[in-house]
Protein backbone atom coordinates (compact mmCIF):
# COMPACT_ATOMS: atom_id res chain seq x y z
CA UNK A 1 0.00 0.00 0.00
CA UNK A 2 1.27 3.53 -0.96
CA UNK A 3 0.29 6.25 0.97
CA UNK A 4 0.54 9.72 0.88
CA UNK A 5 0.04 11.82 3.76
CA UNK A 6 0.73 15.79 2.37
CA UNK A 7 -2.98 16.12 2.46
CA UNK A 8 -4.11 14.21 5.81
CA UNK A 9 -7.65 15.20 5.48
CA UNK A 10 -7.72 13.78 1.59
CA UNK A 11 -5.47 11.03 2.63
CA UNK A 12 -7.63 10.01 5.33
CA UNK A 13 -10.87 10.25 3.45
CA UNK A 14 -9.23 7.75 1.07
CA UNK A 15 -8.17 5.39 3.69
CA UNK A 16 -12.01 5.36 4.61
CA UNK A 17 -13.64 5.01 1.93
CA UNK A 18 -11.73 2.05 1.08
CA UNK A 19 -12.36 0.84 4.40
CA UNK A 20 -15.57 1.19 4.42
CA UNK A 21 -16.24 -0.05 0.65
CA UNK A 22 -14.71 -3.41 2.34
CA UNK A 23 -16.63 -3.28 6.09
CA UNK A 24 -20.05 -3.18 3.67
CA UNK A 25 -18.73 -6.54 2.01
CA UNK A 26 -19.10 -8.79 5.27
CA UNK A 27 -21.75 -6.63 6.97
CA UNK A 28 -24.13 -9.69 6.04
CA UNK A 29 -21.59 -12.20 6.94
CA UNK A 30 -22.58 -15.08 9.43
CA UNK A 31 -20.87 -15.80 12.86
CA UNK A 32 -19.48 -18.74 11.54
CA UNK A 33 -17.35 -16.49 8.36
CA UNK A 34 -16.53 -13.73 10.98
CA UNK A 35 -15.23 -16.13 13.52
CA UNK A 36 -12.84 -17.89 10.29
CA UNK A 37 -11.38 -14.10 10.03
CA UNK A 38 -10.78 -13.46 12.90
CA UNK A 39 -8.82 -16.86 13.50
CA UNK A 40 -7.12 -16.72 10.22
CA UNK A 41 -5.78 -13.29 11.62
CA UNK A 42 -4.44 -14.34 14.86
CA UNK A 43 -3.11 -17.31 13.49
CA UNK A 44 -1.10 -14.83 10.64
CA UNK A 45 0.79 -13.35 13.25
CA UNK A 46 1.39 -15.63 16.18
CA UNK A 47 2.32 -19.05 14.25
CA UNK A 48 5.42 -20.29 14.48
CA UNK A 49 8.55 -18.45 13.16
CA UNK A 50 6.22 -15.64 12.58
CA UNK A 51 5.72 -14.60 15.95
CA UNK A 52 9.76 -14.69 16.88
CA UNK A 53 10.30 -12.57 13.86
CA UNK A 54 7.90 -9.80 14.68
CA UNK A 55 9.22 -9.57 18.05
CA UNK A 56 12.53 -9.47 17.34
CA UNK A 57 11.35 -5.99 14.78
CA UNK A 58 9.94 -4.42 17.02
CA UNK A 59 12.37 -4.72 19.39
CA UNK A 60 14.41 -3.53 16.55
CA UNK A 61 12.82 -0.80 15.29
CA UNK A 62 11.25 0.80 18.67
CA UNK A 63 14.36 -0.30 21.24
CA UNK A 64 11.85 -0.81 23.95
CA UNK A 65 10.86 -3.88 25.89
CA UNK A 66 13.01 -7.47 25.14
CA UNK A 67 12.78 -10.10 23.18
CA UNK A 68 11.12 -12.52 25.25
CA UNK A 69 7.94 -9.83 26.45
CA UNK A 70 7.33 -9.34 23.00
CA UNK A 71 7.00 -12.63 21.86
CA UNK A 72 4.83 -13.62 24.48
CA UNK A 73 2.12 -10.61 23.74
CA UNK A 74 2.45 -11.85 20.02
CA UNK A 75 2.20 -14.99 20.50
CA UNK A 76 -0.08 -15.61 23.41
CA UNK A 77 -2.09 -12.31 24.61
CA UNK A 78 -3.25 -12.51 20.59
CA UNK A 79 -4.55 -15.99 21.32
CA UNK A 80 -5.95 -16.07 24.76
CA UNK A 81 -7.82 -12.79 23.41
CA UNK A 82 -9.22 -15.07 20.68
CA UNK A 83 -10.15 -17.78 22.58
CA UNK A 84 -11.64 -15.01 25.34
CA UNK A 85 -14.05 -13.62 22.48
CA UNK A 86 -14.18 -16.95 19.89
CA UNK A 87 -17.22 -18.39 21.23
CA UNK A 88 -19.01 -14.78 21.71
CA UNK A 89 -22.21 -14.11 19.59
CA UNK A 90 -21.92 -11.14 17.15
CA UNK A 91 -23.75 -11.65 14.38
CA UNK A 92 -27.80 -11.48 14.66
CA UNK A 93 -29.66 -12.31 17.71
CA UNK A 94 -27.43 -11.82 20.82
CA UNK A 95 -30.08 -11.38 23.55
CA UNK A 96 -33.67 -12.26 23.86
CA UNK A 97 -36.38 -11.65 26.43
CA UNK A 98 -39.28 -13.52 26.12
CA UNK A 99 -41.30 -12.13 28.76
CA UNK A 100 -41.02 -8.59 27.79
CA UNK A 101 -41.01 -8.89 24.14
CA UNK A 102 -37.52 -7.68 23.58
CA UNK A 103 -34.58 -8.99 21.40
CA UNK A 104 -31.33 -7.58 21.06
CA UNK A 105 -29.06 -7.63 17.51
CA UNK A 106 -25.74 -6.92 16.84
CA UNK A 107 -25.09 -4.52 14.06
CA UNK A 108 -21.45 -3.60 12.85
CA UNK A 109 -20.63 0.64 13.50
CA UNK A 110 -18.72 0.90 10.69
CA UNK A 111 -14.81 1.94 10.25
CA UNK A 112 -13.29 1.88 13.67
CA UNK A 113 -10.42 4.18 13.90
CA UNK A 114 -7.87 2.24 16.17
CA UNK A 115 -4.78 4.29 17.83
CA UNK A 116 -1.59 1.99 18.79
CA UNK A 117 1.26 2.67 21.45
CA UNK A 118 5.06 2.54 20.38
CA UNK A 119 4.91 0.41 23.68
CA UNK A 120 2.50 -2.62 22.40
CA UNK A 121 2.88 -2.45 18.54
CA UNK A 122 2.87 -6.22 18.90
CA UNK A 123 -0.58 -6.69 20.07
CA UNK A 124 -2.65 -4.24 20.15
CA UNK A 125 -3.00 -4.05 15.90
CA UNK A 126 -4.15 -7.36 16.36
CA UNK A 127 -6.52 -8.05 19.25
CA UNK A 128 -8.42 -4.07 18.48
CA UNK A 129 -8.36 -5.82 14.79
CA UNK A 130 -10.16 -9.07 15.45
CA UNK A 131 -12.37 -7.00 17.95
CA UNK A 132 -13.39 -5.18 15.23
CA UNK A 133 -13.99 -7.64 12.50
CA UNK A 134 -15.86 -10.20 15.13
CA UNK A 135 -18.38 -7.05 15.09
CA UNK A 136 -18.34 -7.74 11.41
CA UNK A 137 -16.43 -3.65 11.01
CA UNK A 138 -13.36 -2.62 9.38
CA UNK A 139 -10.15 -0.90 11.10
CA UNK A 140 -7.67 1.52 10.13
CA UNK A 141 -4.40 1.50 12.70
CA UNK A 142 -2.73 4.71 13.60
CA UNK A 143 0.36 3.85 14.74
CA UNK A 144 2.79 5.48 17.03
CA UNK A 145 5.88 6.87 14.52
CA UNK A 146 8.11 4.86 16.32
CA UNK A 147 6.47 1.64 15.49
CA UNK A 148 5.38 2.19 12.08
CA UNK A 149 7.14 -0.40 10.44
CA UNK A 150 6.14 -2.88 12.81
CA UNK A 151 2.25 -1.82 12.83
CA UNK A 152 2.85 -2.10 8.84
CA UNK A 153 4.30 -5.70 9.32
CA UNK A 154 1.86 -7.01 11.91
CA UNK A 155 -1.00 -5.52 8.89
CA UNK A 156 0.35 -6.91 6.10
CA UNK A 157 0.20 -10.49 7.37
CA UNK A 158 -3.18 -10.09 8.57
CA UNK A 159 -4.80 -8.17 5.10
CA UNK A 160 -2.88 -11.42 3.38
CA UNK A 161 -5.02 -14.13 6.12
CA UNK A 162 -8.18 -12.16 5.01
CA UNK A 163 -7.42 -11.85 1.49
CA UNK A 164 -6.81 -15.90 1.50
CA UNK A 165 -10.08 -16.43 3.03
CA UNK A 166 -12.13 -14.77 0.21
CA UNK A 167 -12.64 -11.20 2.32
CA UNK A 168 -11.19 -7.82 1.33
CA UNK A 169 -8.11 -7.28 2.69
CA UNK A 170 -9.21 -3.75 3.39
CA UNK A 171 -10.47 -4.51 6.79
CA UNK A 172 -7.57 -3.71 7.85
CA UNK A 173 -5.20 -1.01 6.78
CA UNK A 174 -2.32 0.19 8.63
CA UNK A 175 -1.60 4.04 8.28
CA UNK A 176 2.62 3.56 6.89
CA UNK A 177 2.89 7.17 7.30
CA UNK A 178 1.85 8.15 10.30
CA UNK A 179 1.52 11.73 11.88
CA UNK A 180 -0.52 14.40 14.15
CA UNK A 181 -2.26 15.30 11.57
CA UNK A 182 -3.38 12.21 10.12
CA UNK A 183 -4.55 10.56 13.12
CA UNK A 184 -6.78 13.70 14.67
CA UNK A 185 -7.79 13.42 10.98
CA UNK A 186 -9.00 9.95 11.27
CA UNK A 187 -10.52 10.31 14.49
CA UNK A 188 -12.33 12.67 13.15
CA UNK A 189 -13.69 10.29 9.92
CA UNK A 190 -14.12 6.95 11.63
CA UNK A 191 -17.17 5.88 13.13
CA UNK A 192 -15.54 4.81 16.34
CA UNK A 193 -12.49 5.63 18.01
CA UNK A 194 -10.51 3.12 20.30
CA UNK A 195 -7.28 4.81 21.75
CA UNK A 196 -4.64 3.44 23.67
CA UNK A 197 -1.60 5.47 24.99
CA UNK A 198 -1.13 8.72 26.76
CA UNK A 199 -3.64 10.77 28.76
CA UNK A 200 -3.02 13.59 25.82
CA UNK A 201 -3.78 10.85 23.16
CA UNK A 202 -6.99 9.75 24.80
CA UNK A 203 -8.35 12.98 25.35
CA UNK A 204 -7.51 13.97 22.20
CA UNK A 205 -10.02 11.14 21.40
CA UNK A 206 -12.62 11.96 23.70
CA UNK A 207 -12.84 15.68 22.22
CA UNK A 208 -12.60 14.60 18.20
CA UNK A 209 -16.77 14.30 18.11
CA UNK A 210 -16.34 10.80 17.56
CA UNK A 211 -17.61 8.08 19.77
CA UNK A 212 -14.55 6.87 21.73
CA UNK A 213 -13.24 4.67 23.72
CA UNK A 214 -9.65 5.11 25.23
CA UNK A 215 -7.37 3.44 27.62
CA UNK A 216 -4.78 6.03 28.65
CA UNK A 217 -2.53 5.81 32.06
CA UNK A 218 -2.16 2.39 33.81
CA UNK A 219 -0.49 2.73 37.41
CA UNK A 220 -2.14 -0.74 38.66
CA UNK A 221 -1.38 -0.67 42.45
CA UNK A 222 -0.62 -5.13 43.78
CA UNK A 223 -1.66 -5.63 47.00
CA UNK A 224 -0.38 -8.62 48.89
CA UNK A 225 -2.11 -9.78 52.20
CA UNK A 226 -0.81 -12.33 55.11
CA UNK A 227 -3.05 -15.43 53.36
CA UNK A 228 -1.30 -14.98 50.10
CA UNK A 229 0.94 -17.67 49.03
CA UNK A 230 4.08 -15.00 49.10
CA UNK A 231 6.65 -17.22 47.26
CA UNK A 232 4.25 -17.58 44.56
CA UNK A 233 3.16 -13.91 45.13
CA UNK A 234 6.61 -12.78 44.87
CA UNK A 235 7.64 -14.73 41.90
CA UNK A 236 4.11 -13.38 39.91
CA UNK A 237 5.09 -9.78 40.60
CA UNK A 238 8.64 -9.91 39.26
CA UNK A 239 7.05 -11.65 35.86
CA UNK A 240 4.75 -8.69 35.44
CA UNK A 241 7.15 -6.23 36.24
CA UNK A 242 9.79 -7.00 34.13
CA UNK A 243 7.01 -8.73 31.32
CA UNK A 244 8.44 -6.62 27.69
CA UNK A 245 10.66 -4.49 30.39
CA UNK A 246 7.36 -2.82 31.86
CA UNK A 247 6.11 -1.59 28.64
CA UNK A 248 2.78 -2.33 29.91
CA UNK A 249 0.35 0.02 30.90
CA UNK A 250 -0.53 -3.36 33.05
CA UNK A 251 2.78 -3.56 34.72
CA UNK A 252 2.55 -3.21 38.76
CA UNK A 253 3.86 0.77 39.30
CA UNK A 254 3.23 0.11 43.20
CA UNK A 255 2.81 -2.75 45.52
CA UNK A 256 0.96 -2.57 48.75
CA UNK A 257 1.89 -5.20 51.14
CA UNK A 258 0.23 -5.69 55.05
CA UNK A 259 2.34 -5.02 58.01
CA UNK A 260 2.14 -9.07 59.34
CA UNK A 261 4.22 -9.89 56.06
CA UNK A 262 5.89 -7.21 54.89
CA UNK A 263 9.56 -8.11 55.94
CA UNK A 264 9.08 -11.55 54.82
CA UNK A 265 7.90 -10.52 51.13
CA UNK A 266 10.66 -7.91 50.96
CA UNK A 267 13.29 -10.52 51.18
CA UNK A 268 11.12 -12.77 49.08
CA UNK A 269 11.03 -9.81 46.35
CA UNK A 270 14.97 -9.41 46.79
CA UNK A 271 15.32 -13.24 46.07
CA UNK A 272 13.46 -12.30 42.81
CA UNK A 273 15.65 -9.91 42.00
CA UNK A 274 14.58 -6.89 43.11
CA UNK A 275 16.78 -3.73 44.49
CA UNK A 276 15.80 -2.00 47.04
CA UNK A 277 17.19 1.53 46.61
CA UNK A 278 18.91 3.64 49.45
CA UNK A 279 17.31 7.04 49.71
CA UNK A 280 20.34 8.55 47.61
CA UNK A 281 19.52 6.03 44.88
CA UNK A 282 15.75 6.84 45.12
CA UNK A 283 16.62 10.56 44.42
CA UNK A 284 19.01 9.35 41.29
CA UNK A 285 16.57 7.51 39.44
CA UNK A 286 13.62 10.52 40.35
CA UNK A 287 16.10 13.34 39.07
CA UNK A 288 16.80 10.78 36.04
CA UNK A 289 13.06 9.34 35.18
CA UNK A 290 11.14 12.63 35.43
CA UNK A 291 12.43 16.25 34.38
CA UNK A 292 11.01 19.20 36.66
CA UNK A 293 7.96 19.19 34.85
CA UNK A 294 7.47 15.52 35.94
CA UNK A 295 7.57 14.05 32.35
CA UNK A 296 8.74 10.83 31.79
CA UNK A 297 12.08 10.67 30.25
CA UNK A 298 11.52 8.63 27.31
CA UNK A 299 14.97 7.25 27.43
CA UNK A 300 14.00 5.32 30.41
CA UNK A 301 10.75 3.41 29.39
CA UNK A 302 10.90 -0.37 28.86
CA UNK A 303 15.11 -0.31 29.80
CA UNK A 304 17.05 -2.86 31.35
CA UNK A 305 17.99 -2.41 34.87
CA UNK A 306 21.52 -2.09 33.44
CA UNK A 307 20.81 0.95 31.58
CA UNK A 308 18.58 2.30 33.79
CA UNK A 309 21.19 2.01 36.32
CA UNK A 310 23.96 3.87 34.40
CA UNK A 311 21.70 6.48 33.23
CA UNK A 312 21.43 7.53 37.11
CA UNK A 313 24.60 6.94 38.23
CA UNK A 314 23.89 4.01 39.91
CA UNK A 315 26.33 0.73 41.18
CA UNK A 316 24.38 -2.31 41.02
CA UNK A 317 24.78 -6.05 41.49
CA UNK A 318 24.90 -8.52 38.96
CA UNK A 319 21.18 -10.47 38.56
CA UNK A 320 19.08 -7.13 39.32
CA UNK A 321 15.69 -7.70 37.48
CA UNK A 322 14.00 -4.55 38.81
CA UNK A 323 14.25 -1.76 41.02
CA UNK A 324 12.23 -1.34 44.79
CA UNK A 325 11.62 2.23 46.07
CA UNK A 326 10.07 2.70 49.78
CA UNK A 327 7.59 5.00 49.26
CA UNK A 328 4.72 6.18 51.91
CA UNK A 329 3.58 9.16 49.89
CA UNK A 330 1.22 9.55 46.31
CA UNK A 331 0.61 13.00 44.35
CA UNK A 332 2.84 15.31 42.46
CA UNK A 333 5.49 15.56 45.29
CA UNK A 334 5.61 11.65 45.31
CA UNK A 335 6.36 10.93 41.52
CA UNK A 336 7.10 7.04 42.18
CA UNK A 337 3.62 6.82 43.13
CA UNK A 338 2.30 7.25 39.57
CA UNK A 339 3.25 5.21 36.45
CA UNK A 340 6.44 4.62 35.46
CA UNK A 341 6.90 2.44 32.56
CA UNK A 342 9.82 1.01 33.22
CA UNK A 343 11.17 -1.86 35.93
CA UNK A 344 10.96 0.78 38.99
CA UNK A 345 8.49 -0.45 41.58
CA UNK A 346 7.22 1.94 44.67
CA UNK A 347 6.70 -0.58 47.62
CA UNK A 348 4.35 0.68 50.59
CA UNK A 349 3.41 -0.91 53.86
CA UNK A 350 -0.10 -1.12 54.82
CA UNK A 351 -2.10 -1.62 57.98
CA UNK A 352 -4.75 -4.30 57.07
CA UNK A 353 -6.78 -4.44 54.33
CA UNK A 354 -8.74 -1.14 54.76
CA UNK A 355 -5.20 1.00 54.54
CA UNK A 356 -4.66 -0.82 51.22
CA UNK A 357 -7.41 0.19 49.93
CA UNK A 358 -7.42 3.77 50.69
CA UNK A 359 -3.58 3.98 49.49
CA UNK A 360 -4.32 2.12 46.20
CA UNK A 361 -7.08 4.85 45.75
CA UNK A 362 -4.99 7.61 46.59
CA UNK A 363 -2.43 6.63 44.37
CA UNK A 364 -4.64 5.90 41.67
CA UNK A 365 -6.17 9.16 42.14
CA UNK A 366 -3.52 10.95 40.89
CA UNK A 367 -2.92 8.58 38.46
CA UNK A 368 -4.49 5.61 36.65
CA UNK A 369 -7.96 5.65 37.97
CA UNK A 370 -10.84 3.50 36.68
CA UNK A 371 -7.74 1.01 34.76
CA UNK A 372 -6.90 -1.94 36.71
CA UNK A 373 -5.37 -3.13 40.02
CA UNK A 374 -5.06 -6.30 41.90
CA UNK A 375 -4.88 -8.76 44.98
CA UNK A 376 -2.75 -12.49 45.99
CA UNK A 377 -4.82 -13.47 48.55
CA UNK A 378 -6.87 -16.25 49.67
CA UNK A 379 -9.13 -14.42 51.46
CA UNK A 380 -12.66 -13.90 50.08
CA UNK A 381 -13.40 -11.27 52.24
CA UNK A 382 -10.69 -9.08 51.26
CA UNK A 383 -10.52 -9.36 47.52
CA UNK A 384 -14.26 -8.45 47.47
CA UNK A 385 -13.72 -5.69 49.54
CA UNK A 386 -10.60 -4.44 47.24
CA UNK A 387 -13.19 -5.53 44.31
CA UNK A 388 -15.79 -3.21 45.69
CA UNK A 389 -13.79 -0.36 47.40
CA UNK A 390 -11.38 0.44 44.54
CA UNK A 391 -11.79 2.72 41.23
CA UNK A 392 -10.94 0.28 39.09
CA UNK A 393 -12.59 -1.83 35.59
CA UNK A 394 -10.17 -4.82 36.67
CA UNK A 395 -9.22 -6.63 39.08
CA UNK A 396 -6.52 -9.33 39.00
CA UNK A 397 -6.53 -12.24 41.94
CA UNK A 398 -3.23 -13.92 42.45
CA UNK A 399 -2.26 -13.48 38.98
CA UNK A 400 1.07 -11.56 37.19
CA UNK A 401 -1.04 -8.66 36.46
CA UNK A 402 0.63 -7.33 33.02
CA UNK A 403 0.40 -11.18 31.77
CA UNK A 404 -3.07 -11.97 32.07
CA UNK A 405 -4.99 -8.42 32.25
CA UNK A 406 -6.45 -8.56 28.43
CA UNK A 407 -8.90 -10.09 27.01
CA UNK A 408 -12.18 -10.87 29.23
Amino acid sequence: MSQDSDNPQAFIADLVARSRAAQKQIEHYSQEQVDALIRAMVWSVARPGVAEEIAQFAIDETQLGNYDGKFLKIQRKTRATLLDIIDDKSVGVIEEYPERNIRVLAKPLGVIGALAPSTNPEATPVIKGIHAVKGRNSIIVAPHPRAKLTNKKICDLMRAAIKKMGAPEDLVIGIETPSLESTNELMRQCDLVLATGGGAMVNAAYSSGTPALGVGVGNAVITVDETADLDAAAEKIRISKTLDLAASCSSDNSVVLLDGIYDTMLDKLRAEGGYVCNADEKTALRNTLWDDELHINTAMVAQPPEKIAQMAGLTIPEGVQFFIVLEDGYGPKHPFSGEKLSVIMALYRARDIDHAIELTRHIQAYQGQGHSCGIYSNNDHNIMKVAENTYTSRVMVNQPQSASNSGN
